[in-house]
């Protein structure tokens, strides 16, 4: 196992070349030790029946939700839990080691941002601090300590704070504003005067969390675009059961990171998996090594040639969809 994470820690290191074929190398070896020590995904696996599928077996992302999802046995260092509008049916990822969580999100970021003690991290993500046990929350504590900048830090119940910090021009400092869509909508109705720093960045993230109407990307970004006077909104792709994020850095398209490969199914018909094109997202994501890397997700979306991807929305009555086995409570 030592040999497949140092492996993984790799793909960061290696000319964009070579990265698919040792992708796919590590992949296999990774999907191998899971169907042999992951009892769910090997029950799953086994509930299918003979798969003719050209791609490997994809586990539902309902498995996290009733479930321990866990390659191999080990001691439990982190468990995340996933937000819920209800406030219940949480998905669970137990984490072998917070630190393995740590190494992956810091270097997926600064392989799209660069160093993280170059900037200085503004977050306003109210939802997720009433939740405590949230892996986004957890990845901001990291990279707020990693910045080690005095104004880095949480403000949400602080906008005139914020709004104050942002209004202060200092082109030698590069900040990074991330937030969940709903607060900084908040941000944007009270902002006034003067667009945002060009050294600003603003990255949105989380949707609304049942405190505002949903709304597309497109829409959401030309509002944020509007209201604080800026050119460009950021976006990062995460969840519960992933440990990889997926960052939009302009445009409309994710670019999934060395860790993450996105791939697409026919709704109706999940061993109808492509490289491209339209449907539900699955997910291969290698830091997934100590649970199961290979996620059907409940996302519709879009995947292009060069394995960025958009997101669309999420997939309806999901609760109807994987193996009864998956709903066997823990």
């Amino acid at each position: 196992m030592n040999e497949i994470r140092k492996a993984i820690m790799g793909l960061f290191h290696i000319p964009d070349k070579v990265r698919q074929s040792e992708f796919d190398k590590v992949s296999n070896e990774v999907y191998q030790h899971q169907l042999q020590s992951n009892s769910v995904f090997k029950d799953y696996v086994s509930s299918l029946g003979h798969w003719s599928g050209k791609f490997p077996v994809f586990l539902p992302i309902s498995a996290f939700k009733s479930r321990i999802v866990m390659t191999g046995n080990w001691h439990t260092d982190k468990v995340f839990f996933s937000s819920s509008t209800t406030g219940i049916n949480h998905s669970k990822h137990y984490l072998k080691s917070a630190d393995w969580y740590n190494y992956i999100a810091k270097s997926i970021f600064e392989s799209r941002y660069g160093p993280l003690h170059q900037w200085r991290i503004l977050a306003i993500l109210p939802s997720y601090h009433e939740q405590q046990q949230s892996s986004l929350l957890h990845m901001i504590d990291h990279f707020i300590q990693s910045s080690g900048h005095p104004e880095s830090g949480y403000y949400h119940g602080k906008l005139p704070q914020l709004i104050d910090i942002l209004q202060r021009k200092n082109t030698a400092i590069k900040t990074l504003l991330w937030g969940v869509s709903y607060a900084l909508l908040d941000l944007a109705d009270a902002w006034s005067g003067p667009g945002l720093d060009s050294r600003v960045v603003v990255l949105e993230t989380g949707g609304m969390k049942g405190r505002r109407e949903e709304m597309p990307k497109e829409e959401l970004h030309k509002i944020l675009q509007v209201g604080l006077g800026v050119s460009t909104i950021h976006s990062e792709y995460g969840m519960t059961e992933l440990l990889s994020q997926a960052y939009m850095t302009g445009g409309d398209r994710f670019l999934p990171p060395p860790t993450m490969r996105v791939m697409v199914r026919e709704i109706n018909d999940p061993k109808n998996i492509s490289q491209r094109g339209r449907g539900g997202l699955n997910i291969v994501d290698l830091a997934n090594v100590d649970t199961c890397s290979f996620i059907e997700t409940d996302d519709l979306g879009e995947v292009f040639s060069d394995g960025s991807f958009r997101v669309f929305g999420r997939l309806d009555n999901t609760q109807l969809r994987g193996c009864n086995l998956l709903y066997t409570e823990v």
